[in-house]
């Protein structure tokens, strides 16, 4: 934009007796300074690996990603304990996350997962069970989270894990869960947080697949090495299924059984060895990046600024939104 006929005029060097204080901000005339406003908002990357037996029917996972607020996104893990039952595992995960994303924009939600998984959990009709988590990223920044089981969520700053979910569980792979059963939890049981988040936080959330087959520094060095979110997600998927199909890996999942107690027989143990391995499951990875974006009050709007003798001059438009750092 051309200066303003009053930028161009010269102005006589100040002298000692005659001081030249800093000019405060200058606004244009198309749209003040007070208009434009910084909004928090998520670029989302998922990738889904079935259980190896599961691969045709898609395995039992389940979530969705939306743009509600500053971003939301939600992840459910059907519970394979009722194939036994011949019940479809998938089916009460999947409408679970469909009911997620009907009640998004309810009234009653009003940006609350908690009250949403509570909906959702009301309208699914379908026998069966499921571990849950919804995120929800408001435009300020505050991620607000709601759990049941042991579904995780992790948030990166800086190069370091700054958060994490706890799993919630009756006993050693047995977590809490929704059901369409009485004797299951309700969204009363969620475990719910509330984050405080930065520009270029990475948020990693997963279903127990994922979290029972990598440690935190394989993410961190997943993430790091990763061009964006897309890949970043496809890529810790691909570690956590190579490590659940390993019998000699040391998983997650195999550290936690031993220290439960669980082990292999006494003469194994004579003979060196130890209860290792991964666990095949289904595995969903979401990983999302916090975005700082301006928006104006009008589109195109311009703002400037003057510091001493630079002009500064900040072009807000809606297109930031849909920039992706990293």
């Amino acid at each position: 934009m051309a200066a303003s006929t009053a930028s161009r005029l010269w102005l006589p060097r100040p002298t000692a007796s005659s001081p030249c204080p800093r000019p405060p901000p200058r606004l244009s005339r198309f749209s003040p300074l007070r208009a434009a406003k910084l909004e928090s908002v998520l670029s989302i990357g998922t990738h889904v690996i079935p259980h190896p037996r599961k691969v045709e029917t898609g395995g039992e996972d389940a979530f969705f990603v939306g743009d509600d607020g500053g971003g939301v996104f939600a992840i459910a893990d059907g519970v394979s304990g009722w194939a036994e039952k011949n019940v479809n595992p998938a089916l009460f995960s999947r409408e679970l996350m469909a009911n997620s994303s009907t009640f998004l924009k309810d009234e009653e939600v009003n940006h609350d997962p908690q009250v949403l998984l509570m909906k959702a959990h009301a309208a699914t009709s379908s026998t069966g069970s499921a571990t849950a988590i919804i995120a929800m990223l408001e435009k300020t920044g505050t991620l607000k989270i709601a759990s049941v089981g042991d579904c995780g969520l992790k948030v990166i700053r800086k190069g370091q894990v700054m958060f994490s979910t706890c799993p919630q569980e009756h006993y050693f792979d047995c977590p809490y869960q929704l059901s369409s059963e009485a004797i299951g939890q309700t969204y009363k049981d969620a475990l719910v947080c509330t984050v405080h988040l930065m520009e270029g936080d990475i948020i990693v959330s997963g279903s127990d697949g994922f979290f029972d087959n990598i440690f935190d520094q394989e993410i961190l060095a997943v993430i790091s090495e990763s061009p964006g979110i897309d890949e970043s997600a496809k890529a810790l998927a691909e570690l956590a299924r190579k490590h659940s199909v390993d019998v000699r890996f040391d998983s997650p999942y195999s550290m936690e059984a031993r220290s439960r107690g669980f082990d292999v027989p006494w003469w194994k143990k004579l003979l060196g060895a130890k209860l290792t391995g991964g666990k095949m499951d289904d595995i969903t990875v979401i990983v999302a990046q916090v975005n700082i974006v301006v928006i104006p009050d009008d589109e195109g709007a311009i703002v400037e600024r003057e510091k001493g003798a630079e002009k500064v001059t900040v072009a807000a438009t809606a297109t930031a939104s849909a920039e992706q750092k990293g």
